[in-house]
């Protein structure tokens, strides 16, 4: 089974390096990611700059291809350009620090997995819920599940999966729940600073949610020890306005 590997967080980053190490016995990987970090660069891709790809070594080995550009640039190219063979199934992550809610729409790790989606390959976000000290074993361990799960059952047509694990002891973790996106609004805090040379500039500083956050969605889920596990689609299409709107202002 040929799998592709990348991520937002950089071609050497611990999370990437350690799905690597799980997998790399029994499956065909390859890995092309970006050569620095793009966290939070949504589903952005290069039109204005050429591309450059490099090959990186990693204990003096080849390990991989690094891209100077974004997450869904990283997976466009490598299915289009630098694989000989399409890959069966793309695993993006696992990123350092979980993606659910709104944050999907800003999350690389999770447009990398959409644009796999988007050409037809069955994709797969991994993220684990921690900025600290991270211990990806077991989230590379149940990356193997994540596997078996879409050999076997397949994934809809332009449907990716998006998979956030709790950053706690394997014993604590409380099960997993299919799940849907939260959709609790935040307000972004920002912190007003000045360079040493007066000049003022802003730093995003955090997010305090202005609602509550509903039950049984990816947040929730993730904040109750549960892995999530969230189908996305990168149709963004408001069906139920598309209706409101025929039926009550055009009258068709």
């Amino acid at each position: 089974m040929r799998i592709l590997l990348t991520n937002d967080d950089g071609i050497l980053a611990e999370g990437l390096i350690a799905l690597y190490e799980e997998l790399k016995d029994d499956f065909e990987l390859s890995i092309v990611a970006p050569e620095t970090e793009m966290s939070a660069v949504g589903h952005a891709i290069t039109l204005s700059n050429p591309l450059r790809v490099r090959r990186f070594k990693r204990n003096g080995t080849f390990f991989g291809y690094g891209v100077s550009g974004t997450p869904a640039d990283c997976v466009k190219i490598g299915v289009q350009e630098i694989l000989q063979q399409r890959p069966d199934m793309i695993l993006s992550g696992i990123n350092l620090g979980s993606n659910v809610g709104i944050n999907l729409l800003y999350s690389g790790t999770v447009s990398a997995a959409t644009e796999g989606a988007f050409l037809g390959i069955p994709s797969v976000a991994i993220s684990l819920n921690t900025k600290n000290d991270p211990d990806f074993g077991f989230a590379a361990k149940f990356s193997r599940r994540m596997i078996q799960i879409v050999k076997e059952n397949g994934l809809r047509e332009g449907t990716a999966l998006n998979v956030n694990i709790p950053a706690v002891p394997e014993d604590q973790i409380k099960g997993v729940s299919v799940t849907t996106q939260d959709l609790v609004r935040h307000k972004d805090i920002y912190e007003k600073r000045k360079d040493p040379r007066g000049n003022v500039y802003y730093w995003l500083a955090g997010e305090t949610p202005v609602e509550d956050s509903i039950p049984d969605t990816d947040l929730m889920a993730l904040r109750e020890n549960r892995i999530t596990i969230t189908p996305i689609s990168f149709d963004l299409t408001d069906v139920k306005e598309v209706k409101r709107l025929t039926s009550s202002i055009f009258d068709l």
